[in-house]
């Protein structure tokens, strides 16, 4: 029983799919806030683009 528990503690491939995940999740938050920060640029813009052609 106690080689079993030695085993598990030397068991890291949870730990490092949590991390990849975590990491995945920062890449996700990043990417949102950027493609919302150039989607409210870009609105502007069509909009002025409008205006000025009516």
């Amino acid at each position: 029983m106690n080689k079993f528990f030695a085993k598990l503690r030397k068991n890291e491939k949870g730990a490092t799919a949590i991390e990849y995940g975590l990491i995945a999740a920062l890449i996700a938050v990043a990417a949102i806030g950027a493609m919302t920060s150039v989607g409210t640029s870009l609105d502007a813009k069509f909009v002025e683009i409008n205006s000025s052609l009516n």
